[in-house]
């Protein structure tokens, strides 16, 4: 399916199940029902912007919450940004780990809680990849790629190089051969890696950590064009809940993270260096990019 007709499904979908959907039939549709509020209950919720979801990971991130937090933890996880936002904007979790797009498209009606810090900066880059022996060397060589994109709501995965491709003039309809969603930017790069698609997009730290734990898949592939540095994936709440108790202990929860030997083994799981305080003007390069494709996708 063309890019254009994928993404409009995806926009009229989301947007549809957001506003005129109930949110229990979203969750009814997706993954099975989140509890009622609990005030006690911290419901946090986690996408493929996680590296992995080995159960190492989620076990000492849920244990650190809870004891920096004081509050029972429920990690609610979801294979796509889609159901995750669905369920933050709708009030059915007290925060998420989300996407800076799916942040941007929904700016309104979310609040920033805190910014993880990769190599010190709230920073991260979108890479463009190939087969490590490819001779490409512009997006313009990959002209009749099959393609591979991470998720419709990704901003690495999806938006940089819709983007990119607005900006050079590359027909979105017509310039790949066929384009696919892995919803998973490790996905992407074993698409690449075992020749599933011939080039692909994917969050570089996701990129970078994965050449340090599996170098022989990674290795297969290598970096066409890194991106300008944009907004790491950010922990967001819903307006209403921006400033009540949940929410502040959440942020103060991460925010001390590297300042706990408890919180410095999860972000060493996640090859993290820390979390800061939000500033949204590090999303403003996102929030150009939306800007600049406004009534294309």
């Amino acid at each position: 399916m063309p890019i254009n007709r994928q993404r409009n499904l995806a926009v009229a979908v989301s947007r549809r199940r957001l506003v005129a959907c109930g949110a229990s039939a979203v969750l009814a549709l997706f993954a099975g029902r989140v509890g009622a509020a609990d005030p006690s209950t911290l419901r946090f919720g986690l996408t493929p912007v996680f590296l992995n979801n080995d159960i190492q990971l989620l076990d000492a991130l849920k244990t650190y919450l809870e004891r920096a937090t004081g509050l029972r933890v429920e990690l609610v996880t979801r294979r796509t940004y889609q159901e995750v936002t669905s369920l933050l904007v709708s009030g059915q979790l007290d925060a998420a780990w989300i996407c800076g797009y799916p942040f941007i498209q929904f700016r309104h009606e979310l609040e920033l809680v805190a910014v993880p810090e990769w190599n010190g900066k709230p920073l991260y880059q979108s890479y463009l990849i190939v087969a490590a022996d490819r001779e490409a060397s512009t997006i313009a060589d990959l002209r009749n790629d099959i393609h591979a994109f991470s998720d419709p709501d990704s901003n690495s995965g999806y938006l940089v190089t819709r983007n990119l491709m607005h900006e050079e003039g590359l027909d979105p309809e017509t310039f790949f051969r066929k384009t696919l969603f892995t919803y998973g930017h490790r996905n992407v790069i074993r698409a690449v890696a075992s020749n599933l698609a011939q080039s692909g997009s994917v969050d570089g730290y996701v990129w970078e950590v994965m050449l340090d734990l599996e170098p022989e898949l990674v290795s297969r592939t290598r970096v066409l064009r890194r991106s300008q540095w944009l907004g790491f994936p950010p922990i967001a709440t819903s307006r209403k809940s921006a400033g009540t108790e949940k929410a502040l202990s959440l942020q103060k929860a991460m925010v001390g993270m590297a300042d706990d030997p408890q919180g410095r083994q999860v972000l060493d799981l996640l090859k993290l260096t820390g979390f800061t305080l939000p500033q949204d003007s590090i999303f403003d390069g996102i929030a150009q990019m939306v800007a600049n494709l406004r009534g294309v996708l």
